[in-house]
């Protein structure tokens, strides 16, 4: 007998007969008795209607507010999900993150879980039933309901499996597994049966829309065995099969594991880019320009310095675009008085692509490749940024597909392995 968590996305839970399916799939795990605990995303589309509801009311709506009714979403999925477990004559019960209890941090919309409480979640397993618990959300020090920020519920079902020291984290999704790019800008994208933790966290933090970046440090740092599969399989796939279908996102970097030199091309169209032109040249002018920033709680990504000219250079860096606003307003408001900057200045329509693999750590020539495909294509490349396993380039928003499609070509990614 294992203690499993089950992850099922917004589109495997967006309709009584997908739940009721859901349902059917989990109570087959429980009658080859294993102990399950599932943690449902919202219903496909509900969190986006929800938030709009607010917006219709203010521009500018509350945080906390926003928590209280974004976290509803989760705790509908939930409870239909208990009662299609009941249905199949599977004793179960839901919770809602506070009542776990799921502890975050005090930053709405995009909290940070700081501990579980799980005694509540072992007495259930314990006495037979499967545990639902609402994804995405947890409780404040001040007992506010708290959200993690999109894709929240991967963190949670990680970080419920990390506190339960659960034997597997099934991820359940849309997709069945990771791939070497979204199929749906190559469709010669491949399968990978096996990545390790490092490329996905680089994978996540690129990109790539399969799992949310929390839940890979989770995972990582916890060591919770994960797996990406898809739940649009037939409910009643083998379940022998079923467990090892999908993508393992393994610790080691074993034989078994797939031998590419790039493994995945990851890519993400929400940055913008913001340049703050003519600072002085002078130690800290990065703390006293970031540093502004990261106090409003906006996260930096890429950053350039360039070279200083009659003692004043240009400082730029890219954001999430829902932040461009917000950053480009708290810079001309707070830095550019105090430095006496020329200017502020930005970009909205960047996009930035990246080559991940370990294989990078031993191969000689991996950048000029990736850079040579990009000229060949008349890309221009705004800005770079390396790591041991992966490079990222920011470029024009409008050469995105073809870029992806010239590097996944450019690393042999389209051809099938051994």
């Amino acid at each position: 007998m294992a203690l499993i968590v089950h992850k099922y996305g917004g589109t495997s839970m967006g309709s009584t007969e997908r739940i009721r399916n859901v349902a059917k799939r989990v109570a087959k795990w429980v009658r080859a008795g294993h102990q399950l605990v599932v943690v449902p995303s919202a219903m496909s589309g509900e969190t986006n209607r929800l938030l709009g509801l607010a917006k219709e009311l203010s521009a500018t709506p509350s945080p906390r507010e926003l928590d209280a009714i974004a976290a509803t979403g989760e705790q509908v999925s939930s409870g239909l999900l208990a009662i299609a477990l009941q249905a199949e004559g599977i004793d179960s019960v839901s919770y809602a993150g506070w009542q776990v209890a799921i502890k975050t941090d005090s930053a709405f919309t995009k909290a940070r879980i700081e501990s579980i409480d799980d005694a509540r979640v072992r007495a259930d397993l314990a006495a037979g039933k499967v545990v639902v618990i609402t994804g995405f959300q947890g409780v404040s020090p001040e007992g506010h309901i708290s959200t993690l920020g999109r894709g929240g519920s991967d963190t949670s079902a990680v970080a419920v499996a990390a506190a339960l020291k659960a034997d597997e984290c099934l991820i359940y999704t849309d997709v069945d597994g990771v791939y070497t790019t979204d199929p749906r800008v190559v469709p010669e994208a491949r399968r990978l049966n096996t990545v390790s933790f490092e490329e996905m966290l680089e994978m996540a933090s690129l990109g790539s829309k399969v799992l949310q970046i929390r839940s890979v440090e989770f995972a990582g740092k916890y060591r919770v065995p994960l797996r990406v599969l898809s739940s649009f399989t037939p409910w009643d796939i083998d379940l022998e099969e079923e467990a090892k279908s999908g993508t393992l996102i393994s610790f080691e970097e074993d034989e078994n594991m797939e031998q590419a030199v790039v493994s995945g091309i990851a890519f993400n169209r929400d940055e913008a880019k913001i340049t703050v032109v003519g600072v002085p040249d002078t130690p800290g002018i990065a703390y006293q320009i970031l540093g502004k920033v990261a106090e409003a709680n906006i996260d930096i990504d890429v950053i350039i310095q360039n070279v200083s000219r009659e003692g004043k250079t240009d400082f730029s860096f890219t954001v999430h675009r829902n932040d461009y606003a917000k950053t480009i307003e708290l810079l001309k408001a707070q830095v550019q008085p105090a430095l006496g900057a020329a200017d502020i200045i930005g970009d909205p329509k960047i996009c930035k692509v990246s080559i991940v693999g370990i294989g990078m750590r031993s191969h000689v020539g991996i950048a000029s490749t990736m850079f040579k495909s990009l000229a060949d294509e008349g890309i221009n490349i705004q800005m770079i940024t390396t790591s041991e396993i992966k490079t990222s380039v920011v470029i024009d928003e409008k050469y995105m597909e073809l870029a992806v499609r010239a590097l996944h070509k450019a690393f042999g990614l389209d051809e099938a392995k051994a």
